[in-house]
């Protein structure tokens, strides 16, 4: 059984997660489980259901489209803390598609989540040919400036 524990001080200003393995049933509920230890330990909490989405949709990808099901998942802070990015590699040269399908399509439309989830997205292809990598960037939302109010100014 895969465990994963809340990053300790030093571990959660480390700025990357990787996780190499082939994908099982239960594979994007434990990677869910990591992405919000992380976000947690990153005082990113806002993000994590949109994140935690967006990853289950490219795990859904791997587990329904890459033979073998093997795929390295990377979960990276972005600098100065402004959210995070999350990629899944496989071998498969296949280009994933957004949508495609009929209204009643069993699948087809974990893409159109990812892109409706997440602040940026885009697939980059291997040079060699073998292979891709799916990302995807949540930003963290900034606190609102409240600033105290002025008093009207005297006559």
């Amino acid at each position: 059984m895969n465990h994963a524990t809340a990053p300790g001080a030093a571990e959660s200003e480390e700025a990357v997660y990787r996780a190499d393995f082939a994908m099982g049933e239960h594979s994007a509920r434990h990677l869910r489980r990591i992405l919000r230890l992380y976000l947690t330990g990153w005082r990113m909490t806002e993000i994590a259901d949109a994140a935690e989405l967006a990853l289950t949709e490219l795990i859904a990808n791997v587990v329904r489209h890459v033979p073998g099901r093997r795929c390295q998942t990377f979960i990276f802070r972005l600098p100065g803390g402004e959210g995070v990015r999350v990629e899944v590699a496989d071998a498969s040269p296949a280009v994933p598609r957004v949508g495609g399908g009929e209204v009643l399509d069993d699948g087809g439309r974990g893409l159109v989540l990812v892109d409706a989830l997440a602040d940026k997205w885009g697939v980059e292809m291997r040079g060699d040919g073998g292979g891709k990598t799916v990302w995807f960037e949540c930003l963290a939302v900034a606190a609102p400036v409240t600033r105290p109010a002025r008093p009207a100014p005297r006559p």
